[in-house]
């Protein structure tokens, strides 16, 4: 119910014309409830435009990322599209799962979170090791 209030303000900023209207207002997003999806196969000339078009035929796309090598700034082949309700996700996700976009077959999922890389890493060294004795 409050996302059928949100989309109707949105609606009637947007008739209006005003400034606002450009950027998406999102009660969501300033509370910080999104859901994500992970989106594997995505071609090299992929963009956030391309994919945040794609997507929003599903629903509101508050943010869409193609992730890109640091050096060469090629797209490494994935990205993540960002949605306000978590029907719209799964929308997104059950209809765009094997489709093409940009000439490739795209796999879409629920994105996961990263991993704790503190937990992961190797302990801190505590010197050389002892010597062993022959006794």
């Amino acid at each position: 119910m409050a996302m059928a209030a949100l989309r109707e303000a949105s609606r009637c900023l947007a008739s209006r014309g005003s400034p606002a209207a450009a950027r998406p207002m999102l009660l969501a997003q300033s509370r910080g409830i999104t859901y994500k999806l992970f989106v594997g196969g995505l071609s090299q000339f992929a963009t956030e435009e391309s994919l945040s078009e794609a997507f929003s035929r599903y629903g509101q796309v508050i943010e869409a990322t193609v992730v890109r090598d640091k050096v060469t700034d090629i797209p490494k082949g994935f990205g993540f599209v960002k949605f306000a309700s978590p029907e719209e996700a799964n929308n997104a996700r059950e209809e765009m799962n094997g489709k093409a976009l940009n000439g490739r077959v795209i796999y879409v999922d629920i994105a996961k979170a990263k991993p704790d890389r503190a937990t992961d890493a190797l302990p801190i060294a505590r010197g050389p090791p002892k010597p062993i004795s022959n006794d």
